[in-house]
């Protein structure tokens, strides 16, 4: 399971001081793993005359959790057009994009999401790519990526599972029972289950 951590995005605004707290989790099946940030922000002096990308990340952001994905979607925008390598802003965007089923958009900005993150959020970015890849039915295509995030984060029992899936996908019943066996290890109860129905023995396997 993925722990929480703080990523501070560039403050424009030196009256204000900025920091997220986004709290990772792994979901289950074909479902995203959400980044749920939530901003203080504590003014130092007078507010800036412009506004700032993390005004329109806090707008999109509530838009997002009141289910208004395209207008989310537009304010992740203006937010990512005022600082280009806003993390977040990509993050959110992509998880958008993945709800409204336009999933070549939502590849793109988890892929932003890993070509400018750092470390924990390139292994969320991977694994996001790659349900995104089992969502779209381009499961061979997600396996790499789900190693990748593992690469990242061992931990990380959402990755073997899903893993698991689209190596069952493409014919690797081995593969699958690896993946399901490490998931379920580290606690996936999804993965125990599903142990439990096909291969009842599975506790004394050795890997």
């Amino acid at each position: 399971m993925i722990g929480i951590f703080i990523q501070k995005p560039p403050v424009r605004c030196k009256t204000a001081r900025i920091q997220f707290h986004p709290i990772l989790g792994p979901m289950k099946r074909l479902t995203t793993l959400f980044v749920i940030a939530s901003a203080a922000i504590t003014l130092l002096g007078a507010p800036c005359a412009a506004k700032s990308s993390e005004s329109y990340y806090n707008e999109a952001l509530s838009m997002h959790q009141a289910g208004d994905l395209k207008e989310a979607v537009r304010l992740y925008s203006k937010a990512i057009d005022n600082d280009s390598r806003y993390v977040l802003a990509y993050q959110m965007r992509a998880a958008a994009w993945q709800k409204l089923r336009q999933f070549q958009r939502a590849i793109s900005d988890y892929t932003m999401v890993i070509d400018l993150g750092e470390p924990l959020f390139q292994a969320v970015g991977y694994f996001n790519r790659g349900i995104v890849k089992n969502m779209s039915g381009r499961y061979a295509e997600a396996i790499p990526d789900f190693t990748m995030a593992l690469s990242l984060d061992r931990r990380m029992a959402a990755a073997f599972f899903h893993r698991g899936i689209a190596r069952i996908k493409t014919g690797d019943s081995t593969g699958t029972l690896q993946d399901f066996i490490q998931a379920a290890r580290l606690g996936d109860p999804d993965a125990e289950r599903w142990l439990d129905t096909t291969t009842p023995g599975w506790r004394l396997i050795q890997q």
